[in-house]
């Protein structure tokens, strides 16, 4: 990979005041260092430096080599999506609430991602799925995604019913609210949630969750990464389902019409700062190893 980074695009929501504070201050920052720094040129924040090169947010990750995401992970997930395809690497600075992707601190963003750019870094190369989305017609829709595609039913009051295939073979039929298909970054998104398991993200591995079931035995399932899953809905429902891939809108599952989901060929490659270490990061996320008691620390 390219240890040079000269061309670093912001990506946030600047529409929240700390997310626009910490994209000033490092626009700033790189610009003192003589970077080219991209940014959406909708985005309107007090205190930006002189020579920024604005340009429409989809093209953000067009021309960088490095994109710097400033938020929570939906932030991330949106920044993913440019990279798509450019093998741009991405770096998450934690301004949302949990932050399973976007690991470097607010107080600790320039000294990080100085490190980034000299070269101090871990590389984590991430799976992503692959959604086609068919309709009776044969019009097919197709996404990507790096935490996970979810099928949830569109009407309220009444459950949907999703029929599962993997790899031909026929596993059940879903009824409830629908379900998380998740990658194993996804497993600490929305399946986590739904009672999934906590895959580590090196296994690639491929978790079925199950949204609201109406029968408790219907329980998530973890297949391989290279599974061939497909999802349709049960005719008998009379009901729609809508597919999102990273929470972004792919279609409506309707009658006649099929989901596949499969391992993408891309990956997304996010940089870390040097000491990087997964486990520490649950445990803050989650507060293992806290007793609950005032004062206790994590060990």
């Amino acid at each position: 990979m390219n240890k040079h980074f000269s061309r670093i695009a912001l990506v946030g929501k600047v529409e929240d005041t700390r997310v626009a504070d910490s994209v000033a201050a490092l626009a700033k920052h790189l610009r003192s260092r003589g970077l080219t720094v991209f940014l959406d040129r909708e985005a309107t924040i007090d205190g930006l430096p002189d020579g920024l090169v604005r340009k429409p947010v989809s093209e953000l990750g067009r021309e960088a080599d490095l994109i710097v995401a400033i938020g929570g992970d939906g932030t991330l997930l949106f920044a993913a999506q440019l990279a798509l395809g450019r093998g741009v690497p991405l770096v998450g600075v934690n301004r949302g609430r949990l932050g399973f992707l976007t690991d470097v601190l607010p107080d600790e963003m320039i000294g990080d991602v100085d490190a980034v750019l000299e070269g101090r870094y871990e590389t984590d190369a991430r799976e992503l799925l692959a959604a086609r989305l068919t309709h009776a017609d044969g019009h097919a829709l197709e996404s990507r995604a790096l935490n996970d595609v979810v099928v949830q039913r569109q009407e309220s009051g009444r459950m949907v019913e999703l029929e599962v295939r993997i790899d031909g073979s026929f596993v059940n039929t879903h009824g409830g609210d629908g379900l998380v298909i998740a990658s194993s970054t996804g497993s600490t998104a929305y399946a986590l949630s739904c009672g999934g398991p906590i895959i580590h993200p090196s296994l690639g591995a491929v978790v079925i969750a199950p949204i609201s079931p109406h029968t408790l035995s219907d329980r998530p399932i973890v297949f391989p990464r290279g599974s061939r899953i497909e999802v349709r809905l049960v005719e008998r429902s009379g009901m729609r389902a809508q597919v999102t891939c990273d929470s972004f809108r792919l279609g409506d599952l309707e009658s006649g019409s099929r989901l596949e989901i499969g391992p993408a060929a891309e990956r997304i490659t996010l940089l870390h700062p040097p000491g990087h270490d997964y486990f520490r990061l649950l445990r803050s996320k989650l507060h293992w190893g806290r007793s609950g008691r005032s004062g206790d620390e994590e060990y």
